[in-house]
């Protein structure tokens, strides 16, 4: 696969490891509904190739890893995450409930706060640059992580210490992430993506069948699908739904727009 700077997203090839590109540095990576779209497919053209034996998420430019969902592209009622088809079960990004057997790696080359934190959590591995953030700061605009974070998290690192990053929304930085075991490795910013291929060259070494086994008996993989996690989109979705009908979910993101502090009236 080659690399089309203009395009939403890059791809390219790094002996037997796929490197998926968000190309919106000056969106902040952001995820609209080609992001979503051109993610996904390459994620189940890497399940396909057998020549492909990992792959790594990142972002084009230094200072964001993906800053989540485009609210432009949602405000223009662009639907960045299909509902309908087979693309829908692969969810944000076409990547954080997109099961594929081949290690996925996340590059994170900046901050990556709320929808970039669940890309990382969505990730069997993540190597992160020391200057990046990570969070998941939605409960301050009056909206919940709807991207998997919510269940995620709590698997990932301690419960209590990860229920109160949720209920408080404060940043993570790398290093504390790095502690609590949340990512793998923290590096200069300009050796994240090094350190990721050098992580995915690794494990392209070993048997490919053998890694890709051991990948869907550790997360329960089976036909493509996570089984345990299934309530735990439904009651996702449910909550998302009630919470966009409340006062709050729409003075949140106004507050932000305006610059203000938000005055929530829990209705």
């Amino acid at each position: 696969m080659s690399s089309h700077t203009s395009a939403p997203v890059t791809l390219d090839r790094d002996q037997h490891t796929l490197i998926i590109t968000i190309n919106r540095p000056d969106a902040r990576n952001a995820v609209d509904a080609a992001v979503n779209q051109a993610v996904g497919d390459a994620m189940e053209s890497a399940e396909k190739d057998n020549d492909i034996r990992a792959v790594v998420l990142t972002g084009a430019g230094d200072k964001a890893f993906c800053a989540g969902a485009d609210l432009k592209a949602i405000a223009r009622g662009e639907n960045i995450v299909p509902t309908e088809g087979h693309r829908a079960a692969w969810g944000f990004a076409g990547y954080v409930s997109h099961h594929i057997s081949k290690p996925t790696i996340a590059a994170v080359n900046g901050m990556a706060l709320g929808g970039g934190t669940e890309l990382v959590l969505a990730s069997d591995l993540a190597v992160v640059s020391s200057e990046a953030i990570l969070g998941l700061p939605e409960v301050k605009r009056g909206l919940i992580a709807g991207a998997g974070g919510l269940f995620r998290l709590p698997q990932q690192i301690p419960r209590k210490l990860a229920l109160e990053l949720t209920f408080t929304g404060e940043p993570l930085p790398a290093q504390r992430a790095l502690q609590l075991g949340l990512v793998n490795h923290v590096v200069r910013p300009n050796q994240v993506l090094d350190r990721a291929l050098s992580l995915a060259r690794t494990i392209g070494q070993n048997a490919p069948l053998a890694v890709q086994a051991s990948k869907r008996i550790a997360k329960r993989i089976v036909d493509g699908t996570v089984g345990p996690e299934a309530t735990d989109w439904e009651l996702t979705a449910q909550e998302f739904r009630k919470l966009q009908e409340s006062d709050d979910a729409l003075e949140g993101p106004r507050a932000f727009a305006e610059k203000r502090a938000p005055v929530w009236t829990g209705h």
